[in-house]
């Protein structure tokens, strides 16, 4: 009786331990991972207790095979003598959240091209909690770059549009250097930074905005063109969201200026 007992006792374990698995592992479809909630706490310099750790959920998208991306060493070369993979940090707007660019299909169509690529939900957004902790433009740039560095994002491209300037345009006159690529789609706060400030950035920028975004596209363009080493993609009929509008043809200018940095 006792060794029934304990082969089912057995039998329970493997079966909790299979169904946890099973939870836990993202699932793959189409040839990119689903939505992969992973949640990461970042401390932010300056913090009250009651505010010390932010939550960020981010998705993936990677094929079935690739290394796992969150918190491994960057290699230098796969192996094969070919340098690592790109990397491409997608940020979102004020309506938005990671899941649309899973939507979209972005996620699946950068790992389909050999790209490691990576949507967060900012806080307040998505499935990321709100947080007290980022008043201001200095507390938005740690958290980006705790992010990257927790990630082990190495020089990766950043896809900015609207709201999410607030993050990534500060951090960028900070961190120029770290970030590869810089695709800024009509964000906010380009008015806040000086000629100086914007000449001394090298980073590449492909600024992306829609023809009929009269309001922040014109003025993010006028701002961001001070930038050395941009280049520009007007979306024709496109409104504010013009990835939303033409995503064919984003992505078309996405891959072209990726293929670019590589």
């Amino acid at each position: 009786m006792n060794f029934l007992r304990n082969r089912l006792v057995v039998l329970g374990l493997v079966l909790l331990a299979t169904l946890l698995l099973y939870l836990l592992l993202p699932a793959i479809r189409q040839g990119s991972m689903e939505p992969f909630l992973n949640v990461q706490r970042f401390g932010l310099a300056g913090d009250s207790p009651a505010t010390l750790t932010t939550n960020i959920t981010v998705r993936t998208g990677q094929l079935p095979g690739d290394p796992p991306l969150f918190f491994r060493e960057a290699l230098p070369n796969d192996g094969a003598g070919k340098p690592p993979r790109l990397q491409v940090v997608l940020l979102h707007g004020q309506s938005f959240s990671s899941k649309n660019w899973e939507d979209l299909g972005t996620l699946s169509l950068l790992a389909s091209n050999g790209y490691q690529a990576v949507a967060l939900d900012l806080p307040g957004f998505g499935n990321s909690p709100d947080s007290e902790a980022l008043k201001t433009d200095q507390n938005r740039v740690d958290l980006l770059q705790r992010f990257l560095d927790s990630l082990v994002l190495k020089a990766p491209v950043v896809v900015s549009p609207s709201m999410s300037g607030r993050y990534s345009l500060p951090h960028l006159m900070q961190h120029s250097t770290q970030i590869k690529g810089f695709v800024p789609i009509a964000p906010v706060g380009t008015r806040s930074f000086s000629a100086e400030q914007y000449q001394s950035v090298q980073t590449p920028t492909l600024i992306v905005f829609g023809e009929q975004d009269t309001n922040l596209g014109a003025q993010s363009l006028k701002n961001l063109s001070q930038l050395p080493r941009h280049s520009v993609v007007k979306m024709a009929g496109a409104r504010h969201a013009c990835y939303l509008d033409r995503p064919r043809e984003f992505h078309r200018a996405l891959l072209d200026f990726l293929s670019k940095l590589e």
